[in-house]
């Protein structure tokens, strides 16, 4: 078998949203197809990846580096032990050839991509769900059930306490016990208004995370740190610039309460930085590494292991991004969960159709791949992109 061709387009997922850091006004993602020979229904099989919001689409990088060295391989050099199957590893490590190590800035995007669609392609050739096939492959039981908080609390023009309390409300009738807002955007006085406002709606159970986004120095952090001890808060996520392990540690000794970041950490050295120099405690804190981001699932298992190394375990780590392959990885690999964009980001976020959200948990459908097609709107678009 081989891979017959890679395609990619760029699509808009504007929206005029913000958080503290950026506008999504002029966002954008990649969509990737990379089509096989192997022939199922009298169709060849497809797999389909995409990165997460916030990054920008990538086609002009995948095109001019990582697209030619997969397609100029040997096709059997690509393969698994059978024969039958692409190799994920094989195919990063052709994707990698001739990239010095650090740096990774979008270019761990723009492989992550790449890589998600291969891994939709082997577990379809397989002919197993995603996260059955990562199961599987480690020795360890799949289990379906998966915890995911709704991500929300943008600041949007116009929008109010009885908006936000309203998109909240929204959340919890959808199924949802977990949500977060974004703070930062906002002075101090403000944005502990806005939390406060969605604190004394949820009911017992439902709890409130929030983001900074990464927007505070070292004394904005800390300030923000004492005013939330007021608040059992889910999490206090990515105060500070997320290469600013000092700042993180200093977080983490003055606020009790957990503390999430690692979102925009492309590799897994940084990762390991973080984990040896961030001050992040093993037994509350969490975790959010995107392999969409962060050059995919390949390397996301090599962070897995480095983890491992640090007695972390893997239920620490609920990935950014809203997306199934995180889902299929979560189920599969016994993460603690995954994020969810209920809303915002379509046909990109959300779940399959029929995937209902119970008290913050959905149970994994048992698709082909990691799922994409159970989504009726993404599985239009992602025909058109390998119909062309």
């Amino acid at each position: 078998m081989k891979i017959v061709e890679i395609r990619d387009r760029t699509f808009p997922i504007s929206s005029p949203i913000r958080n503290a850091y950026i506008d999504f006004s002029q966002m954008t993602l990649s969509l990737v197809a990379v089509v096989t020979d192997v022939i199922r229904d009298g169709r060849p099989v497809v797999g389909y990846g995409f990165n997460s919001n916030g990054r920008y689409g990538q086609g002009a990088m995948m095109r001019d580096r990582f697209i030619p060295r997969v397609m100029a391989a040997d096709p059997a050099t690509l393969l698994d032990e059978t024969g039958e199957n692409l190799d994920p590893s094989k195919v990063w490590a052709t994707m990698m050839t001739n990239e010095k190590p650090g740096g990774h800035g979008e270019r761990s995007v723009a492989v992550g991509t790449i890589d998600m669609a291969v891994w939709d392609a082997v577990a379809k050739i397989a002919d197993l769900p995603l996260f059955r096939l990562l199961a599987k492959r480690h020795g360890r039981e799949a289990d379906p059930r998966v915890f995911v908080y709704a991500a929300g609390g943008y600041y949007y023009p116009g929008k109010g306490l009885e908006a936000l309390r309203d998109e909240m409300r929204r959340y919890i009738d959808l199924g949802f016990s977990v949500m977060k807002l974004k703070i930062g955007g906002a002075d101090l006085a403000e944005d502990r208004e806005r939390i406060e406002s969605v604190l004394d709606m949820l009911g017992p159970g439902q709890r409130l995370a929030i983001d900074a986004n990464g927007r505070f120095d070292q004394a904005e952090a800390l300030a923000y740190a004492e005013a939330m001890s007021d608040y059992d808060l889910f999490w206090y996520e990515e105060a500070g610039d997320p290469l600013d392990f000092e700042l993180q540690a200093q977080l983490a000794e003055a606020y009790s309460g957990p503390i999430a970041t690692g979102e925009n950490l492309f590799s897994t050295v940084d990762a390991r930085n973080l984990i040896r120099y961030g001050g992040m405690r093993r037994d509350r804190d969490w975790l959010q590494f995107d392999c969409a981001l962060s050059y995919g699932l390949v390397e996301y298992q090599r962070t897995l292991e480095m983890l491992s190394t640090y007695d972390w375990s893997p239920t620490r780590c609920i990935p950014h991004g809203g997306h199934q392959m995180s889902l299929n990885i979560a189920a599969g690999l016994g993460l603690g969960g995954n994020e969810s964009y209920p809303d915002l980001f379509q046909p990109f976020g959300g779940f399959p159709d029929g995937v209902m959200v119970e008290d913050s948990y959905i149970t994994m459908p048992e698709l082909p791949g990691i799922g994409f097609e159970g989504k009726s709107d993404l599985a239009s678009v992602m025909a058109s992109l390998s119909s062309d």
